[in-house]
C-alpha cells in the first residue's frame, strides 16, 4: 500500500475513534516509515519565485503535482516537470491520491489553509516562512501537526547553513560572554509600504484572481499585488519584519532559546490601514533567555533604519545583519547564513569550531521517510514567527503592548487581541 494511503487510513481510524482532536497530541502509533531509497511523491503549492528554489531542492525525489493560480507560471514549471499533474486550485491537488508530502511557497495569507488541509489529509509539509499570517493560525498549525503526526519543516532554509550553525555554537559556548543586547536590521522592504490601496486595474488573463485572494477579503485586482508587492499589504503579507525577521533572528532564537517577548515597543513611519510602514524600529523585551542577561532586549530595524555606532560599535553597518553585544565582545551574524564575525574586546582571536552546513530540504525529506523530527519543525518555528507577528500588531496599534504568554493574549488591549486572528472570506471559513 502506498505510504500516503497508509497514513490516511491511520488518520481516519484515529479521527473515527475520537483520538485526534486538533487541540491535543494523539496517543495513536505513528504511521509507517519507508525505505530511505524510496522516493517521496511531492506536490508543490506555488511554483514560481521562491517556489522554484524549493522545488529544485526537492527534485531528487519525485515531483508529481504542481498547483499555481498563475497559468503562465504553471505552464513554465510543467515544462520542466512534464510528468506532473497540474492544478489551479491547491485544494484539488490535495485530493491527489499518490502524494506523500507538499511544499508550500504561496503568499503569506494562504499558508495556513494549504498547510492545515495538507496535514489533515495525512501529508508531510514544508512551508515557507513566515509559517502563517496570524498568531492564532500559527498555534493551530502546531496543534494540527502534533495531532496528525506528520513531519513538518519551516522554510528558514538558512537555519541549516554553516554560518548560522556556527553562530549558534559561538553563542551557546558564551565565547563573547553573556549577551547584553541584540540588534537586527534589514534594508527591506524592497516593495511599497506605507501606502493606501492601489486603484483597480484589468486582471491579467493568466491569473485566477479569486483563487489568489483565497481567504483574504474580496478586493479588485490592482497592479503590483502579484508577484511580490503583496508583502507590504496587511491582508496578504507581513511586511519587512515578517519577511526577514525569521531569517535574521533565527540564530538568536535558537541559541538563546527565546520564546515570546513580554513587552513590545515601537517607532515607525505612519502606518496605514492597508499596509505596513515604510520603516520601523521594534523593541522586544524577553523575560528569560539562555546565555544572556535578564531581561534581554532585542531591537529590530527595517526600511533603512540601522542601530547607532554607539549601540553596535560599527559606523557603517551593511544593509542586513544581526549584532549581539556580549560581556567580552560582539558577534556579527551576516544575512543568509554567511560566516559570523567575532569581535573580542581584548582583540584576542578565539578558537572556534567549524560547524558543518546541512541541507534544510534533505533534512525534511529524510525525516519524512523515517517519521522522525527534522531540525526546524513548526513547533520550533512557533516562537520566532509569533514574535514577528506580535511586532506587526504593535506597529498597527502604535503603542506599547504587554504579551501574556500563559494566556496567549495581550494584557488589557482589546484592539490588539482582535488582531491575533483574522476573518476569512465566505467559502474559506474552515481549513
Amino acid at each position: 500500500m502506498h505510504m500516503r494511503n497508509n497514513r490516511r487510513s491511520f488518520l481516519k481510524a484515529g479521527l473515527g475513534a475520537g483520538l485526534l482532536p486538533l487541540g491535543y497530541h494523539s496517543a495513536v502509533a505513528a504511521p509507517p516509515t519507508r525505505s530511505p531509497n524510496e522516493k517521496l511523491h511531492i506536490g508543490a503549492i506555488g511554483v514560481w519565485t521562491r517556489a522554484r528554489d524549493n522545488i529544485t531542492a526537492c527534485a531528487n525525489e519525485q515531483i508529481v503535482a504542481l498547483a499555481d493560480v498563475d497559468a503562465g507560471f504553471l505552464s513554465r514549471m510543467h515544462a520542466l516537470y512534464p510528468k506532473t499533474k497540474t492544478y489551479v486550485d491547491f485544494r484539488k491537488l490535495l485530493e491527489q491520491r499518490d502524494l506523500d508530502a507538499v511544499v508550500i511557497s504561496t503568499p503569506d495569507h494562504t499558508h495556513f489553509h494549504a498547510a492545515r488541509q495538507a496535514m489533515q489529509s495525512g501529508l508531510h509539509v514544508y512551508c515557507e516562512k513566515p509559517l502563517a499570517h496570524s498568531v492564532r493560525e500559527v498555534e493551530s498549525l502546531v496543534r494540527t501537526a502534533a495531532a496528525c503526526q506528520v513531519v513538518t519543516q519551516h522554510g528558514n532554509q538558512h537555519h541549516a547553513s554553516q554560518g548560522y550553525r556556527q553562530a549558534v555554537a559561538i553563542l551557546q559556548a558564551e565565547t563573547i560572554g553573556k549577551i547584553q543586547a541584540v540588534h537586527s536590521w534589514t534594508a527591506r522592504p524592497i516593495w511599497p509600504q506605507g501606502i493606501e490601496r492601489p486603484p483597480a486595474a484589468p486582471k491579467p488573463n493568466h491569473l485566477d484572481w479569486d483563487l489568489w485572494l483565497g481567504p483574504a477579503p474580496a478586493r479588485p485586482y490592482a497592479q503590483g499585488y502579484h508577484t511580490i508587492h503583496w508583502r507590504g499589504f496587511w491582508d496578504f503579507g507581513t511586511g519587512a519584519l515578517g519577511d526577514m525577521g525569521p531569517h535574521l533572528l533565527d540564530p538568536v532564537f535558537t541559541a538563546l532559546q527565546l520564546q515570546t517577548p513580554r513587552t513590545i515597543q515601537v517607532e515607525s513611519a505612519p502606518v496605514s490601514a492597508e499596509s505596513a510602514p515604510e520603516w520601523s524600529i521594534v523593541r522586544f523585551e524577553f523575560s528569560h533567555a539562555q546565555h544572556a542577561r535578564q531581561p534581554l532586549t532585542v531591537t529590530w530595524y527595517d526600511g533603512g533604519k540601522r542601530p547607532s555606532a554607539e549601540a553596535i560599535g560599527v559606523r557603517r553597518p551593511p544593509p542586513h545583519g544581526t549584532m549581539l553585544i556580549g560581556e567580552r565582545g560582539r558577534l556579527f551574524i551576516p544575512q543568509l547564513g554567511k560566516k559570523p564575525i567575532v569581535l573580542m574586546d581584548d582583540k584576542s582571536t578565539p578558537k572556534i569550531d567549524v560547524e558543518p552546513g546541512l541541507d534544510h530540504h534533505r533534512d525534511w525529506i529524510a525525516a519524512c521517510k523515517a517519521n522522525t523530527t527534522p531540525r526546524f519543525p513548526f513547533s520550533k518555528a512557533e516562537p520566532i514567527v509569533t514574535t514577528c507577528l506580535l511586532g506587526n500588531i504593535a506597529l498597527r496599534i502604535g503603542t506599547q503592548l504587554q504579551w501574556n504568554a500563559q494566556k496567549k493574549a495581550f494584557d488589557d488591549n482589546a484592539m490588539a487581541n482582535a488582531l491575533l486572528d483574522r476573518r476569512y472570506r465566505q467559502g474559506w471559513e474552515s481549513a
